[in-house]
């Protein structure tokens, strides 16, 4: 475990909470065009189907899921730090 200072500690908190606000903002842009902008209009006939399921669900559902718990384990490796939360000073 690092240890920070309180100003190091408050950046690191910062700068983990923007990432995970960004890679969220991320995997909703993915789920939002790919489950609505590729979403193919008429019957179900239609449809290009991948593994049973229409792409536009594939796409956005199972890859845009898959996809972004790999991204997060990334993230949590290279951006996260394991630091102790206490306050450094000991009475």
């Amino acid at each position: 475990m690092q240890q920070l200072s309180e100003n190091e500690k408050n950046r690191q908190i910062n700068r983990e909470a923007i990432t995970s606000v960004l890679l969220y903002l991320a995997f909703f842009l993915w789920w939002y065009f790919t489950g609505y902008g590729i979403a193919e209009s008429g019957t179900p006939e239609t449809y290009t189907y991948i593994f049973g399921l229409p792409m536009w669900f594939f796409l956005s559902c199972i890859v845009g899921y898959v996809l972004f718990c790999v991204a997060s384990i990334f993230v949590v490796r290279l951006v996260f730090k394991n630091f102790d939360l206490g306050s450094e000073v000991e009475e």
